[in-house]
């Protein structure tokens, strides 16, 4: 491995930048990463990246906040002390979903954070699965967003024996679950529901033909876990087989584990942009897959300077 390739990490996330670290045959870079006692954050690198190309790994994951300003402290850091190249590698992009005005006077939180990373002093950005893909054009430096499907479609192909029909919990997510379908030779089916305020939404119709077959929810982003509840109870009800579900990003907030552990829900399959936590562990319905592998090649590429567009696909 190129000693000019440095990877430092944040708190939020370490296990997963370690698992790079070794996908990489290397180890992380030191850093301190604390707090004061009056809840600042405070870090400092323990290590010369003068002229290295360096790597800083941390997902804006709860608490949001906190792992935010973590992450620009951790960039301006490095930037002074001198590294030739800074990339943010954020596997969970937080604040993704206020990327753009849905009523007067409210913020673009998405392009706010993007803009503070920039400032920071971020020359790249690597991340998975951002919840609308025209955020990179929040961006004025490049943007590398993978795709989480290849990992999770191996654990699905390997275990879901039964005919499958792909579910998109909205309209919005319709060319998520294409792509998926597309990879598992199956028919679509659509959510019809409403969200009457953040958080909370109420299925109203599903379209397309869910009976006798294995459903497949497929969303980027599974919070509270309310949609893809009801969304197991409606498919249930129109005669499907089972009901899985299938997502990125596993923020799980609330009592959201509890619901997945009391629905019918045979299996949510995961992967671990997100920490998981002691109640994600301890549910048996939750499968976590690693993406480690799928990010140490793009770090890969990105510091050799190859084409990183074949994992994209």
């Amino acid at each position: 491995m190129n000693v000019n390739l440095k990877i430092f990490s944040g708190s939020s996330n370490k296990e997963l930048a370690e698992d790079i670290c070794k996908q990489l045959g290397m180890g992380s870079g030191d850093a301190m990463v604390k707090t004061f006692s009056d809840g600042e954050s405070r870090i400092e690198i323990n290590e010369n990246v003068r002229g290295m190309d360096v790597f800083a790994v941390q997902s804006i994951s709860i608490p949001g906040n906190h792992h935010l300003m973590e992450l620009l402290i951790m960039i301006d850091a490095l930037k002074r002390a001198s590294a030739k190249r800074i990339t943010a590698v954020i596997p969970y992009y937080g604040y993704a979903r206020q990327d753009r005005k849905v009523n007067p006077r409210t913020p673009i939180s998405a392009k706010l954070v993007a803009d503070l990373l920039t400032t920071a002093g971020a020359q790249r950005v690597l991340t998975v699965d951002l919840h609308a893909g025209q955020i990179q054009g929040f961006f004025n430096i490049p943007v590398d967003n993978l795709y989480a499907m290849p990992v999770l479609l191996e654990y699905i192909k390997e275990h879901i024996r039964n005919e499958i029909v792909v579910v998109s919990p909205d309209a919005g997510g319709v060319e998520r679950a294409r792509a998926f379908a597309k990879r598992l030779d199956a028919f679509i089916a659509i959510i019809d529901k409403r969200r009457p305020r953040p958080n909370v939404s109420e299925v109203m119709n599903i379209i397309g033909d869910v009976k006798d077959k294995d459903a497949l929810i497929v969303d980027d982003i599974v919070d509270t876990a309310g949609t893809m509840t009801q969304a197991v109870d409606a498919l249930l009800k129109q005669g499907a087989a089972k009901v899985y579900g299938c997502t990125t990003h596993a923020v799980l907030s609330g009592n959201a584990v509890e619901k997945i552990k009391n629905s019918q829900m045979v299996e949510l399959i995961v992967t671990d942009t997100i920490k998981p936590n002691e109640h994600t562990a301890a549910c048996k319905k939750i499968v976590v897959k690693s993406i480690a592998h799928l990010l140490a090649e793009a770090i890969l590429r990105i510091h050799e300077e190859t084409s990183v567009s074949s994992l994209f696909v």
